[in-house]
């Protein structure tokens, strides 16, 4: 029986992906591999990446899209925190906006003062979501400045509730993100995977979730595959990085992925994982090897 054009390249192309993996992710292989299609890891851990982390690679228009067309050729399904702006070249790739942005860490819903200012800024992203199809929305508790947790606990819970209904009714899903608040968001009040589920239960919508990020909580409390499997039908997010020093997810670092995604995959998750590191070396590189390291 004739071999089919496919089956002809995919010995090439496994050279070029295990290239692209091994440690030379240059954008000339990793087109070379989306020729062909993208990467087909093993399905269970749908990946993303932050547009952020990866500004060095993204500073223009023109930049943009090749970083998508190089994430899109390592099976990474969208990207997480873009803006209208960069959504038309990440449909072009296939690539989904995976977390839409709202208003900023510091000042948010634990205040009732801020309830007004942080209502209008997720209603504008629960729009922009539901235009384009995108599914989550980031939103954010806000810093303590004196405010007891019970507190701010009861405010974020008064103020979701009154924009909860209008993610319902659009299906768009709020993430309030789990950051730690003993090295790099001082004084961050949903710093407990613990108090962010309370929120959670007080709101009581299957579309207010949590966004679990790895990272930030193994540095506030650790315990993290226990945690997740206690809070997992609260959490709508991933986000990934290195302890300590929030960068690759190799050797360096003490927190172990592979063992981490087998338990998130085993819960039958199906929302996004996103890396969320930031590289210190080359930055396709890195993240090529964070995917292949969770894919599971």
């Amino acid at each position: 029986m004739q071999k089919s054009a496919h089956a002809v390249r995919n010995p090439d192309r496994r050279k070029l992906l295990k290239h692209a993996l091994g440690g030379a992710a240059t954008l000339a292989a990793l087109r070379a591999v989306a020729a062909d299609g993208p990467a087909q890891g093993k399905g269970r851990i749908r990946q993303t990446v932050c547009q952020w982390c990866f500004g060095g690679l993204t500073k223009t228009a023109e930049a943009k899209e090749k970083f998508y067309e190089a994430v899109a050729a390592l099976g990474i399904k969208g990207v997480d925190l873009t803006g209208p702006g960069d959504w038309p070249a990440m449909k072009k790739h296939g690539l989904v906006c995976s977390m839409v942005g709202s208003h900023g860490i510091g000042k948010g819903f634990n205040r009732k003062e801020n309830h007004a200012e942080c209502m209008a800024a997720v209603k504008k992203g629960i729009d922009q979501a539901a235009e384009h199809g995108w599914k989550n929305v980031i939103c954010f508790s806000g810093n303590r400045a004196g405010l007891g947790d019970e507190e701010g606990a009861k405010n974020c819970i008064e103020g979701l509730k009154q924009v909860i209904g209008y993610a319902e009714e659009k299906q768009v899903t709020l993430c309030m993100e789990l950051l730690n608040s003993k090295r790099n968001h001082k004084d961050y009040q949903c710093d407990h995977t613990a108090w962010g589920v309370a929120v959670c239960k007080g709101v009581g919508s299957p579309r207010m979730k949590l966004l679990y990020d790895i990272y930030h909580m193994q540095v506030q409390e650790g315990d993290v595959i226990a945690t997740i499997k206690e809070s997992i039908q609260y959490i709508g997010h991933f986000h990934t990085a290195g302890v300590p020093g929030r960068n690759e997810l190799d050797e360096t670092q003490e927190l172990d992925y592979p063992p981490i995604m087998r338990a998130i995959a085993d819960l039958k998750f199906e929302g996004f994982v996103g890396q969320e590191f930031i590289p210190k070396r080359d930055a396709l590189t890195s993240l090529a090897q964070a995917v292949k390291l969770c894919d599971v």
